[in-house]
């Protein structure tokens, strides 16, 4: 059976997909480097206060949730990137269209648990709009808890861009694990595309 037109790496809809997750990628690194910088910023200035025998009163909650932030925000960038565990192996042992079938399946599970994840947090945001944060009670916590609904459509928005190159690759070939990718491309090796091949 022949490839979808969409899987086509020289169609315009997945030339157009790549650029678009460029720009996404690129994008969520910048939130992603903000954030660890942020953190590093933050943990600094508490061992520093500390380490002069002062202390920040904001300084555990606060840095909490930051790295709550950063988990929340750089799990969506790997997710765009695929380097979330994953078992490419067992899925590489089926044939062609078990692996889109099974590359399908997981799709829908992890997007339909964040499309309920940023429902739920919606949901709750109202709820919690009330309650402040007790060493600074002039922020919200639904501020604070904003990160889950939005970090999650992010998620989905990554999942969504990333779901028709990963089954042009599932049709084409052996799925290649995102850490083995990323060493040989740094070695100016670029993974070779797995032969089509017919159940």
């Amino acid at each position: 059976p022949s490839m979808p037109p969409i899987w086509r790496g020289r169609s315009r809809t997945a030339r157009a997909m790549t650029q678009l997750c460029r720009i996404y990628d690129r994008f969520l690194e910048i939130i992603a480097v903000v954030m660890l910088v942020a953190v590093t910023g933050i943990v600094t200035a508490g061992f520093v206060y500390r380490w002069l025998g002062e202390s920040l009163v904001w300084y555990d909650e606060v840095a909490s949730i930051s790295l709550a932030w950063l988990t929340y925000f750089a799990g969506a960038l790997a997710a765009l990137r695929g380097a979330h565990l994953g078992f490419p192996g067992l899925v590489n042992s089926f044939p062609p269209r078990l692996r889109v079938a099974a590359v399908l399946f997981s799709s829908g599970v992890t997007i339909f648990f964040f499309v309920l994840m940023a429902w739920v947090g919606t949901r709750l945001l109202p709820i919690i709009a009330g309650i402040t944060l007790v060493s600074i009670p002039e922020v919200s916590q639904a501020v604070v808890m904003a990160a889950i609904p939005v970090a999650s459509a992010m998620f989905v928005l990554a999942e969504l861009l990333r779901l028709p190159g990963l089954l042009r690759e599932a049709w084409r070939g052996p799925l290649i694990d995102h850490e083995l990718k990323e060493a040989l491309e740094a070695v100016g090796v670029k993974p070779a595309a797995g032969k089509k091949r017919h159940p």
